[in-house]
């Protein structure tokens, strides 16, 4: 391989890791945002979802220009596919961000909710494991990557406890119900991004093992 190409390679790496840099920092301050009831942090948030969307362009007009110019070896094509679907599932976490910074706008007009229902606990989770399907892509490791797909069922779980909550504080008092459908809505976010976060770990996997288990029965038997 020529330098020429092996430095697009690399360049396609670094903006992915870039991507991925801004999408969590996105995503904590958009629960930041919630948490400190931060309109500000929420403004900055949905602002600095544009940058993330252009990085994603960008990486598919490099993957795109590789393939079509260089043919690519097995391994390179399959970098450069999975390189590819890491960048869309990067921006849709950010576009959960953005969801969860608007309702933080409509939820700070009114007084505070008396509990969160759970969504803290949640939010860490699903950073968690945001951080840990990235680790896995840089570091080649694909347990990681296992671990990050077998915790998803608890974050389906937590999702399902929220939805509970929302729905006992709303029987308890109707007058809430529209502040307590915005934290569902976030909740819901956080769920999508937790999912999103599964398929990168699940391409993680593909990348470096060449074994596609996204509807695969290991998934079933993985621990949390």
């Amino acid at each position: 391989m020529s330098v020429y190409w092996e430095q697009h390679l690399n360049d396609i790496r670094e903006q992915l890791l870039m991507m991925s840099g801004l999408t969590e920092r996105s995503l904590s301050q958009s629960v930041r945002a919630l948490l400190e009831r931060d309109d500000a942090l929420a403004d900055l948030v949905e602002a600095e979802d544009s940058e993330i969307d252009e990085l994603e362009k960008r990486i598919d007009g490099k993957v795109i220009a590789y393939i079509s110019t260089h043919g690519p070896m097995a391994k390179d094509c399959r970098f450069l596919i999975t390189a590819s679907k890491i960048a869309s599932e990067l921006e849709r976490i950010a576009d959960q961000a953005t969801t969860i910074a608007r309702r933080t706008r409509d939820l700070n007009k009114n007084a505070p909710l008396q509990s969160m229902a759970g969504i803290p606990v949640m939010a860490r989770e699903v950073q968690s494991m945001l951080r840990q399907s990235i680790r896995a892509f840089v570091e080649r490791e694909t347990n990681l990557a296992l671990e990050v797909i077998g915790r998803d069922k608890l974050v389906d779980a937590e999702y399902k406890e929220a939805a509970s909550e929302v729905e006992t504080a709303i029987m308890a008092n109707p007058s809430t119900t529209a502040r307590e459908l915005h934290l569902l809505t976030v909740a819901k976010a956080l769920e999508r991004a937790g999912d999103h976060a599964t398929s990168i770990a699940e391409e993680v996997f593909y990348l470096y093992k060449g074994e596609d288990i996204r509807h695969s029965k290991i998934k079933g038997k993985l621990p949390v």
